[in-house]
């Protein structure tokens, strides 16, 4: 199978050279990926709708690649405050409840912008 590049049009990937996905045979390589809604570019203020646009682009981008939800087996989350995580984790549960992958959730000083709040990323592996 061959190495396919995804990608959701966002202006960043252009500029710092980088895809939002990475399908290479069965795995899919999801960038990390931040609460912008990506037909707009707007970010929205709170954390946890924030969270709720990574992962609507992060199912957008697996069913691109032919993967599911259901096929993620790691995440990690990184958050710029710590008082956020109780609302980034609800909103995990909706998404990942019943998948539960492995995941690491970090705290970090900064993302890149100041309105980022939240950055996720996940790797997905196809099911036989």
């Amino acid at each position: 199978m061959s190495r396919r590049l995804i990608s959701t049009g966002s202006p960043f990937e252009k500029t710092a050279g980088y895809s939002r996905a990475v399908v290479d045979g069965d795995f899919v390589f999801i960038s990390g990926t931040t609460g912008y809604d990506y037909s707009t570019m707007i970010m929205p203020a709170d954390v946890a709708t924030q969270t709720r646009n990574c992962f609507n682009t992060i199912g957008k981008v697996l069913t691109e690649a032919g993967f599911a939800m259901a096929d993620i087996v790691r995440a990690t989350y990184y958050v710029t405050d710590a008082k956020d995580a109780d609302a980034v984790f609800a909103v995990c549960g909706e998404y990942l409840g019943a998948i539960r992958p492995a995941a690491t959730l970090l705290v970090i000083a900064a993302l890149l912008k100041p309105e980022m709040k939240i950055e996720i990323e996940v790797t997905a592996k196809r099911r036989s």
